[in-house]
C-alpha cells in the first residue's frame, strides 16, 4: 500500500473514532434524567412515581408538568412516569442522587434511609387534624424539613397532602390494637413503620406497591394500611374488604429533585419550576379532599365494610414510640411539631 493510501486510511480511522465517540456521549446524554434538546431549546426532565394514572398526586403532577412547559414558553418539558416504570420510591431515590434522574415523587417514608430526619413523620399521631397538618408543613420546621435532603443530594421542591393511613384487611376488620397482633400487614419502606406493627404485636410486611394487590390475593399478608384515594386507585378493595379508619398516621408526599440537576439549572427555570410545583399543591390540596370522599363512597359502593374505630386505644398504645425518641433530634422535631397551633 503506498502513502498516499496510507494517509486516507489513517484520516479514515480518525473520523470513525470521532464519529463513535460522538455517538456514545449522544447516549449517556439520552439516559440522564433531565437532557436538552436541540440548541439547548428545551430541557426534558424525567419524573418517576409509584402510584396509578388515575390517583389526585398524579393528576397534580401532569398539572405541574404543563404549568412549567407554558411558564417557561416551552423550555422545560417535564415527563411524568407513573406505576413505577423507572423503579420503586428507592430506587427512584437512588437514581436522582446519581443525577440519572431529575425528579422523583416519594413519600416521606421512603425518604428516612437517606434523610433521617423524615422519620418524624412515621410518628402515630402526630398531628392533631388537616389544618394543622398544613401549618406544620408551610412552618419553618416544615420549610426545614423539606431542605433537609439538600446534603444527600436532594432538593425539595414541594409537599402532597396524602392523608392518614388507616388499615384495610382480607378477612377481619382490626377495630382495636390487640386486632394487629399475629397479623401480616404490608407496611411502607421505612423503619418508622415496621416499628409501629411491630409495638402492635403484628409481624411488618415490606412488599413493593405495585406487587399488593397480588400479595393480599394470594394471603402473602393479611392486609396493609394506606390513604383512601390509594386504597380505591389501586384496587385493593376488591380483594380487602375491611377498612377500619383509625388514621393512624399522616405521611406525607415530597416531589424532591437531583440537586445535582437543579444546580445546572438556570435562575430562570427554578423560578418556573418552582412556581409551577406551588402553583399544583393549591390543586392537589383541593383536589385530594374531593377524592378522598369519592374514593369512600365508592369502595363502599363496592361492598367493602368501612369501621371507624375509637382512636384513643391506638394512641395510647403507640405511645411509647415517642418515648423512643425523647432527647434526640426526632423527638425534638416532633416537640416543635406538637407546639405549632
Amino acid at each position: 500500500m503506498d502513502r498516499k493510501s496510507l494517509s486516507f486510511l489513517a484520516l479514515g480511522l480518525v473520523v470513525g473514532a470521532l464519529l463513535s465517540a460522538t455517538v456514545f456521549i449522544g447516549v449517556l446524554r439520552s439516559e440522564r434524567g433531565a437532557t436538552a434538546a436541540a440548541g439547548g431549546q428545551k430541557t426534558v426532565l424525567k419524573l418517576g412515581h409509584a402510584l396509578d394514572q388515575s390517583h389526585p398526586v398524579h393528576t397534580a403532577m401532569e398539572l405541574m408538568a404543563r404549568r412549567a412547559a407554558e411558564l417557561s414558553g416551552g423550555m422545560i418539558e417535564i415527563q411524568v412516569f407513573p406505576n413505577a416504570q423507572l423503579g420503586t420510591e428507592p430506587e427512584c431515590i437512588e437514581q436522582l442522587q446519581r443525577g440519572a434522574l431529575a425528579m422523583v415523587k416519594t413519600s416521606a417514608a421512603a425518604m428516612e434511609g437517606f434523610v433521617p430526619d423524615m422519620a418524624v413523620f412515621g410518628l402515630p399521631y402526630l398531628f392533631r387534624d388537616d389544618v394543622h397538618y398544613w401549618r406544620v408543613l408551610e412552618s419553618p420546621v416544615g420549610l426545614e424539613l423539606l431542605a433537609a435532603g439538600d446534603s444527600a443530594g436532594m432538593h425539595g421542591l414541594c409537599y402532597y397532602d396524602s392523608g392518614s393511613r388507616s388499615f384495610y384487611t382480607v378477612d377481619k376488620p382490626i377495630l382495636t390494637p390487640a386486632d394487629v397482633r399475629e397479623r401480616k400487614l404490608r407496611v411502607l419502606p421505612s423503619k418508622m413503620a415496621r416499628d409501629l406493627i411491630a409495638l402492635l404485636g403484628g409481624g411488618p410486611t415490606p412488599v413493593p406497591y405495585g406487587e399488593l394487590y397480588t400479595a393480599l390475593q394470594q394471603s402473602m399478608v393479611d392486609g396493609a394500611e394506606n390513604n383512601p384515594p390509594s386504597f380505591y386507585t389501586s384496587r385493593h378493595y376488591e380483594v380487602a374488604r375491611h377498612y377500619s379508619l383509625d388514621e393512624h398516621t399522616r405521611i406525607p408526599d415530597l416531589v424532591i429533585f437531583s440537586k445535582q440537576i437543579w444546580d445546572g439549572l438556570s435562575p430562570a427555570m427554578q423560578g418556573w419550576l418552582t412556581q409551577a410545583a406551588n402553583e399544583s399543591v393549591v390543586f392537589q390540596r383541593k383536589l385530594w379532599q374531593e377524592q378522598t370522599a369519592v374514593a369512600l363512597e365508592a369502595v363502599e359502593k363496592a361492598g367493602v365494610k368501612i369501621y371507624r374505630p375509637d382512636k384513643a386505644p391506638f394512641v395510647e398504645a403507640t405511645a411509647p414510640m415517642y418515648r423512643e425518641f425523647e432527647g434526640t433530634r426526632v423527638g425534638d422535631l416532633a416537640r416543635r411539631i406538637r407546639e405549632i397551633q
